[in-house]
């Protein structure tokens, strides 16, 4: 478990699917614009222990890690995810970064605040080099997440998702880890 000023993250292993379940079922429509097409199995008890499992699966095996986000007032209600997708290791030492946030809790400077740690986690824990965030360039909203963190724009990645039933480009962000730049010691380890 990690904390912000307002924020508790835990990672998959730490919350049950019915908070999940509850997450997606309230974020239906608010999340339909920006995301791929679920289908109606997808809002199940059922799927999003599948899912859990997958996050389980993803961090035994060092190819990702899930954070569920919760306020430290309500510690029993997820209010937004973050992902560290497709770790990368050797050459690469780089993931993609994905997020979103409850619609009772945008615009308050959750996301900002919860990117920042799972940033620092990246970077000083787990010793990545470069972290990449793909966003629908009408999502001003997580375009300006990345940007006040210092992620830079690299370029359009066109047709690069479909969102909704639609091919979208995104713009491609990126933010590199300076520390280290010249290095290849191996990452701490961090698994569980």
């Amino acid at each position: 478990m990690y904390e912000t000023r307002r924020l508790i993250l835990r990672l998959s292993n730490e919350v049950e699917a019915e908070q999940v379940l509850k997450y997606y079922v309230r974020n239906r429509e608010f999340f339909k614009p920006y995301e791929p097409e679920r289908p109606n199995g997808f809002f199940t008890l059922e799927n999003q222990k599948l899912y859990l499992q997958r996050d389980q699966e993803n961090l035994e095996g060092r190819r990702g890690m899930r954070f569920w986000l919760f306020r430290q007032e309500e510690p029993d209600e997820i209010m937004g995810t973050i992902a560290l997708n497709g770790i990368m290791w050797g050459g690469f030492r780089s993931s993609f970064l994905g997020y979103k946030l409850d619609c009772n809790h945008a615009a308050k400077g959750y996301m900002t605040e919860a990117v920042e740690r799972v940033v620092s986690i990246a970077f000083h824990q787990l010793k990545l080099h470069r972290l990449e965030a793909n966003v629908m360039h009408r999502n001003y909203a997580s375009v300006r997440v990345v940007e006040k963190l210092g992620f830079e724009q690299e370029g359009i990645s066109r047709k690069y998702m479909n969102i909704n039933g639609r091919w979208e480009d995104h713009v491609h962000m990126v933010l590199l880890n300076p520390a280290v730049e010249n290095t290849v010691e191996e990452p701490i380890r961090l698994w569980y």
